[in-house]
């Protein structure tokens, strides 16, 4: 779908342009549907197992993480992100098993939050661990997008 091309560097856009591009979403669910713009948009979106485009962007962020730490990822992305067990101060911690990453501190919030370096790390922390311990790109997938439907759809 033209709303996943590259929505990884979508990460920490303004509200008011997410609003546009799910209404962009909408509109290609309500067509799926031959639905009015009257009707209610969310049993849609979940017959269909779509996202929402927050998560949409979640998700290509977080699949981005995986390739890049399982080296199917281009190397300067790669080498952009850390994991705790990699850094010799932090290898007897307890995070260190845990499959975290270095999430590094960030002059800007408004840009810094925004890179790759430091988003990548955020997204991929927050999930669970049974997410994060995917063996395969087919299983990761599979995995993180139930939970991020689970965590948009069933939990509110």
């Amino acid at each position: 779908m033209l709303v996943d091309y590259c929505c990884s560097v979508l990460v920490g856009i303004f509200g008011h342009l997410l609003d546009r591009l799910q209404s962009v979403l909408n509109a290609a669910v309500r067509l799926v549907f031959s639905a009015r713009r009257s009707e209610h948009i969310t049993p849609l979106l979940c017959y269909l197992h779509w996202l929402r485009v927050p998560e949409r962007i979640r998700f290509c962020l977080c699949v981005l993480t995986f390739c890049c730490l399982n080296g199917t990822a281009p190397s300067y992305l790669a080498d952009s992100i850390c994991r705790v067990a990699d850094v010799e101060g932090r290898r007897h911690l307890r995070s260190s098993a845990t499959a975290t990453l270095i999430v590094p501190p960030v002059r800007r919030s408004t840009l810094g939050d925004r890179s790759f370096s430091v988003a990548a790390p955020r997204a991929w922390n927050s999930l669970p661990s049974a997410v994060r311990a995917a063996s395969s790109l087919t299983t990761f997938r599979r995995e993180l997008k139930t939970f991020l439907f689970h965590s948009s759809f069933l939990d509110h």
